[in-house]
């Protein structure tokens, strides 16, 4: 069943899904229905898609009645009651939240990287974390070539990976601070947490609640979904995950080790060079090098700063850049879509 599918996006109206639903369109899926659908609250608003205005409805079990495929980005909770009952009705769930991707019958896919996996899949397919997407999909052509022993990451991410409300919350705070007025209280960097702090000229280095062992969930999910992706358990993973004042786009310092100690700049340049997915940018002389102010609205993991490490031979560092509501959320799930009619497992 290649053509005419019928497409529901659950959290339609929120940042994701509104990504999700212009990268359909961008993109040409071929949709012969559309359901759009979100929470309670917001059910009733308006969406135009391909000229056509839609009406939200509220996202109920019945809501998937003759659905194909169901893109999921409503909060993890809402997945959690939601996507079985998707499944039950015949839909295959591509979902964009942390509520499966550990889970071992789930498979958790980045198509540059392990597409195949999408051929265990038992009627839920999860997206993983916005900031593992990106370094993997960069990562991948290099273990390919020269295998990967340790991966440490530092990431410098935008506010809208914790929602519309973050994203306003920085326009409102900055203006607040450049007119000497006081910013209004925060939702960062975990809304509902005891304590909150601006985010506007600040950066914060919490992302999610801390777990038992001093990380973040946050840095928890790269390590543990870098792992899984990658089919490598054994693989040393550390991570530390920053929010910046900035909207869209996330950065990452990452440093690797390889199997191998032959390898040159030049040819993990030529790797990511031809690798899917992936643009290289990266000449210092002309001070070419992946920045979030450009890459806003770009599918592609932009990577730079690549050189080799001065103590280890088999170190490099790379710095990798994307917009994290495209590649670290719609246009993943929509590429998992397209790869699920690919593959004729739709």
């Amino acid at each position: 069943m290649g053509r005419g599918l019928h497409v529901a996006v659950v959290g339609a109206t929120g940042a994701v899904g509104q990504q999700m639903l212009k990268t359909l369109e961008d993109r040409n899926f071929e949709i012969e229905t559309l359901t759009l659908l979100s929470s309670k609250r917001s059910a009733g608003t308006k969406v135009t898609f391909k000229g056509e205005e839609y009406t939200v409805q509220e996202a109920v079990p019945e809501s998937f009645e003759g659905v194909h495929i169901a893109l999921f980005s409503a909060g993890g909770s809402v997945s959690q009651s939601l996507a079985p009952e998707a499944v039950k009705r015949g839909a295959i769930v591509i979902d964009n939240t942390s509520a499966f991707r550990m889970d071992e019958n789930t498979p958790l896919v980045v198509p540059e990287v392990n597409e195949g996996d999408l051929h265990k899949h038992n009627g839920i397919i999860a997206n993983p974390n916005c900031s593992t997407i990106q370094m993997v999909a960069a990562l991948e052509p290099i273990r390919k070539a020269y295998g990967l022993q340790k991966v440490i990451v530092s990431t410098y991410q935008a506010v809208s990976g914790a929602g519309n409300e973050a994203a306003k919350e920085l326009y409102s705070q900055t203006k607040a601070i450049l007119n000497n007025e006081p910013a209004e209280p925060s939702i960062m960097p975990v809304k509902g947490d005891k304590k909150h702090y601006q985010i506007a000229f600040n950066a914060i280095p919490q992302i999610d609640k801390f777990q038992d062992n001093g990380y973040t969930f946050e840095e928890m999910k790269m390590i543990n979904e870098t792992k899984k992706i990658m089919h490598m358990p054994k693989l040393e993973v550390a991570a530390t995950c920053v929010r910046l004042p900035i909207e869209t786009g996330h950065s990452e310092s990452v440093y690797i080790e390889l199997d191998r100690d032959d390898a040159t700049v030049e040819d993990i340049k030529q790797l990511l060079k031809e690798a899917p997915g992936v643009t290289l940018q990266d000449d210092p002389a002309e001070q070419l090098y992946p920045m979030p102010a450009d890459c806003v609205g770009k599918r592609d993991v932009f990577v730079g700063r690549i050189r080799k490490d001065l103590d280890r031979a088999n170190g490099f560092h790379l710095w990798v850049v994307s917009d994290n509501l495209l590649k670290g959320a719609a246009w993943n799930s929509v590429q998992i879509a397209e790869s699920l009619q690919k593959l004729n497992l739709v």
